[in-house]
């Protein structure tokens, strides 16, 4: 680890990978690396995606909608494996500008229909199927404010502590300490709050509470960044208690699963194309990935 100062240049440019563990795929530019058409099965729903908090969200979405009765919200789930730069194909591309995960084409209609960023997704998913999104104005407000919330927060959940503390290639105290002091800020908030809500928008459970528990959930249950204790986790009781109570979900279970390519083998289910895909699966042949 270097003790000079950085002293940053007049003009910067990408010279040199930024090493860590994305360094391979982060790069100063868009657009597709090579030709790769995406998959397409059977269903009208096409998901492009991975179990990253972002990936989980709308599976879990998914799975919650089959679960109501909507037979519509059948799905095919490809997996986007970003570690190796498929985010980058042109079928991608082309689905997600962004090169994100996830993106979602729906086939339902005349012309399809790309969807990419995750809240956008859950958005357009409850409001084709009328699910997870109050219809009273003030209710489905407060929903949205929450869900944008996430969306503003998560970056410095993920993309800040996160990086710093888990795959920077070196340790700085003054990135770590700021992204954890921000992290700890935004678990405050939503323990104040769900000191008087049952989920995060009121008495229902809706979309605000699958984008924000697929983060900060996973992270009081100690699934992201091995950082529970570091982080004091136990100590937002309010927010425990609602991760715990979502987490026991079937279809929460059922979407963490879906894309997913590391951990256990039993909680990976690589592609989802129907509801038996979840009894008969073959991840027992596969070689389980690095967490």
């Amino acid at each position: 680890m270097s003790d000079t100062p950085y002293t940053p240049p007049e003009v910067w440019t990408w010279d040199t990978e930024s090493g860590g563990r994305f360094a391979s795929i982060n790069r100063p530019i868009a657009g597709p690396t090579h030709d790769k058409e995406l998959p397409v099965g059977k269903h009208p729903l096409q998901l492009y995606s991975l179990a990253t908090p972002n990936g989980v969200k709308v599976t879990v979405m998914l799975e919650e909608l089959l679960a109501l009765g909507h037979e519509g919200a059948e799905y095919d789930a490809w997996i986007i494996n970003i570690g190796d730069g498929d985010q980058f194909g042109s079928g991608f591309v082309a689905a997600n500008p962004n090169s994100k995960i996830p993106a979602l084409m729906d086939h339902s209609g005349e012309t399809p229909q790309r969807v990419f960023e995750s809240g956008a997704i859950l958005l357009y998913l409850a409001e084709k199927f009328g699910a997870f999104l109050p219809e009273d104005h003030a209710a489905r407000t407060e929903c949205l404010s929450w869900l944008f919330w996430q969306m503003g927060s998560a970056p410095y959940l993920g993309g800040g502590f996160g990086h710093f503390y888990a795959y920077a290639p070196e340790k700085w105290q003054y990135p770590i300490d700021r992204f954890a002091m921000e992290t700890k800020r935004q678990l405050d908030v939503l323990d104040r709050e769900l000191a008087e809500r049952t989920y995060i928008a009121g008495d229902d459970y809706t979309i605000a509470d699958m984008a924000i528990w697929a983060w900060y959930g996973q992270l009081v249950l100690g699934r992201l960044y091995s950082a529970g204790t570091f982080l004091d986790v136990e100590s937002y009781k309010n927010v425990q208690r609602w991760a715990k109570a979502i987490d026991a979900r079937p279809a929460v279970s059922r979407g963490r699963m879906v894309n997913r390519a590391f951990g256990e083998l039993h909680t990976q289910l690589r592609e989802r194309h129907d509801a038996g895909d979840f009894e008969t699966r073959t991840q027992d042949k596969l070689e389980p990935a690095a967490e």
